[in-house]
């Protein structure tokens, strides 16, 4: 026998046998290798692929290993070439052409019959278990108000907020917004300036950037430069001070002459409350400092437990 196909069954018998080792530890000593095998039809499938892969491995390099000491090259060449080194027109090798049929069919057979995409996964209890926890846990505390609500914020706050705006909500120094107060001067500018496309209304609201205001109390003229510093003041100073005029000029109609914002129009830009929080844990947020991810893992008493906590801390 060459010493290739020699060498080439001495490999695969040592990957055989060291899989076989390897599984029976895996498997606590216990159990031989049939009852693993058997007792689970993913252990029985990755086996016979790893075996099926070492085999083909193996022989396919000794083929062509063996090839390039004994064969030569013939066959006319094609018209192209690369640098002088030419392509011959040879046909696809059978063995090749074979093996791909057969994985094509192998691929069939397990996404239809071997392991199909309706059979069970680990991703799909995990769902279903999260789903009816959910329910429970809806069904357990849709009734809690008042200062109860706000504890459960608190705590899923702690649990999945602090991370990013700190455990005060104070944004740790920028890196996420402060949740003390509603909004500050350089994010109203920042929208004022670039527009906004939040769903903080629940559903698409775009609103425009500074080229599409117009200030009714200027003759309806682009907003300016310096109109947009007193307005940004304005709003970020919980609607006192400087700038009420340009508001009033430019804001009231999408969010309202106390800045509660406007139904359908416009959020609320005075203070926090429940549903604007809620909004923007449902579909997240992009802004000034960068993007704040939507929050599904949350449900909706966890959301609006969230909002009645930041409302309670804003001022």
């Amino acid at each position: 026998m060459n010493k290739l196909y020699l060498w080439g069954i001495i490999v695969v018998a040592i990957m055989f046998g060291a899989t076989a080792y390897t599984l029976v530890l895996t498997g606590g000593g216990n159990k031989s290798l049939t009852d693993i095998l058997s007792g689970d039809i993913v252990n029985a499938l990755a086996i016979t692929g790893a075996a099926a892969l070492v085999v083909i491995t193996v022989f396919v390099v000794i083929k062509y290993v063996r090839q390039m000491q004994v064969d030569s090259a013939t066959g006319d060449l094609a018209d192209e070439n690369w640098d002088g080194i030419g392509e011959y027109k040879n046909s696809l090798p059978t063995g090749w052409a074979v093996m791909f049929l057969l994985t094509m069919v192998w691929g069939m057979w397990y996404w239809t019959i071997g392991y199909p995409v309706n059979a069970y996964s680990q991703i799909g209890e995990y769902n279903e278990d999260t789903a009816v926890h959910n329910a429970k846990f809806e069904a357990k505390y849709k009734d809690i108000t008042g200062d109860r609500l706000v504890e459960m914020g608190e705590s899923v706050f702690l649990a999945e907020c602090k991370v990013c705006h700190g455990i005060n909500a104070d944004g740790i120094d920028g890196k996420a917004a402060n949740l003390n107060h509603r909004i500050d001067a350089a994010s109203v500018k920042h929208v004022i300036e670039n527009g906004s496309n939040n769903k903080l209304l629940g559903f698409e609201m775009p609103m425009p950037d500074r080229n599409g205001l117009m200030n009714a109390n200027s003759g309806y003229a682009p907003i300016t430069d310096a109109e947009i510093e007193l307005v940004s003041r304005f709003v970020a100073n919980g609607m006192t001070g400087e700038g009420a005029e340009v508001f009033a000029g430019t804001c009231v109609m999408c969010h309202g002459a106390d800045g509660m914002g406007v139904d359908s129009m416009g959020p609320n830009i005075s203070k926090f409350d429940t549903v604007l929080v809620t909004n923007v844990l449902t579909h997240g947020k992009k802004g000034m400092i960068g993007v704040m991810p939507k929050f599904d893992r949350l449900n909706d008493k966890q959301k609006e437990a969230v909002g009645a906590y930041i409302t309670n801390i804003s001022k």
